[in-house]
């Protein structure tokens, strides 16, 4: 992060910097300059380059990961991802001081040719100081211990690159609801449970486990360098006082309906991606998702019947079909 212990960075700073690209002395004086002196240079790019790296890497990848909130501002970014902008902003500095050895008439305009592979050398050096492959590619030996199924062979590049990111999936080890959906890309099935899921990825770690130096070396030692999964502690259940709620029933309601919603959104834009017609996707998406079979677990189904009716009535209703349908599209943004 930059050294925050002197004066602000300034207008003049930035002046400053495009002066030394300009006379192609940049990486020049970054390099012979003291620590003060140099924390001052980065300061300076910095300044030039995160409205760059913002506009153009954070907030595209934020709208493809559906974080809309993200996507407004630098404080609306959420912590993981705040810590990868920052992370692609220090990338593009390093770049720049190390690169900027010619003379640079537009700075800013050269500083936005480099965001790429200044951030995509990065994250590959990232990902190979923790073992992890810089850029994954399915061994042959591990296709044909997979049988060559396509499927198997996709989760498994999905592992070793997932053994690479930093991020966790939360409380678990795996992003099992991100892979269902590619699964359902992948195989053009309908999304699998869980189950399935977990049942696949064992089988995935069998065969790599069948080279236990190459399997230590690329997912273990990678894995090792996250968070580990925290569970609850064991205790008898019989002395446990009731949870303490944080949130009503309402707001958990929404909560649920939001996280249905995602899922939704992303099996129907995989059946449009196959060619299947919108209206009939999006009617069999919304009866799965959101009929009975889909109630909360933590009260009684007291409205299941009102609800089915609601939604058959709904979906029966050809105005109301298409309405929903426009919306999906809108959103989906096609």
């Amino acid at each position: 992060m930059l050294d925050t212990t002197h004066a602000p960075i300034g207008p003049a700073d930035v002046a400053g910097v495009r002066r030394l690209a300009r006379d192609g002395r940049l990486a020049g004086s970054a390099s012979a300059a003291p620590p003060g002196d140099l924390a001052r240079l980065r300061g300076a790019v910095y300044a030039v380059a995160w409205p760059l790296v913002f506009a153009r890497i954070t907030k595209p990848l934020e709208r493809q990961r559906r974080h809309p909130d993200c996507a407004r501002g630098l404080e609306w970014l959420r912590p993981d991802c705040l810590d990868r902008f920052h992370d692609d902003v220090e990338a593009v500095v390093e770049h720049a001081l190390r690169r900027a050895t010619d003379p640079i008439g537009n700075f800013d305009g050269w500083l936005a040719t480099r965001l790429s592979p200044a951030t995509v050398d990065a994250h590959r050096r990232r990902r190979g100081e923790i073992g992890a492959l810089q850029r994954p590619r399915l061994p042959a030996w591990l296709g044909e211990a997979l049988g060559d199924d396509p499927w198997l062979c996709d989760l498994a590049l999905q592992i070793l690159v997932w053994a690479g990111v930093p991020a966790t999936a939360g409380a678990e080890l795996w992003p099992l609801d991100g892979w269902a959906a590619r699964r359902a890309e992948v195989t053009g099935a309908p999304p699998a449970g869980r189950d399935t899921l977990d049942h696949e990825v064992r089988t995935v770690l069998a065969a790599m486990r069948t080279r236990p130096k190459w399997h230590a070396e690329h997912v273990e030692r990678p894995l090792g360098h996250k968070r580990a999964p925290v569970a609850p502690m064991p205790a008898d259940r019989a002395a446990e006082p009731a949870p303490l709620r944080l949130v009503g029933p309402d707001e958990a309601d929404d909560a649920r309906l939001a996280a249905r919603a995602e899922e939704a959104l992303r099996t129907i834009e995989a059946r449009l991606d196959r060619g299947e017609n919108p209206a009939t996707a999006v009617a069999a998406v919304v009866r799965r998702v959101f009929g009975s079979g889909a109630s909360a677990l933590d009260r009684l189904p007291h409205n299941g019947s009102t609800r089915d009716d609601w939604l058959a009535t709904a979906l029966a209703d050809e105005a109301r079909l298409d309405r929903m349908v426009a919306t999906v599209l809108a959103v989906l943004g096609r």
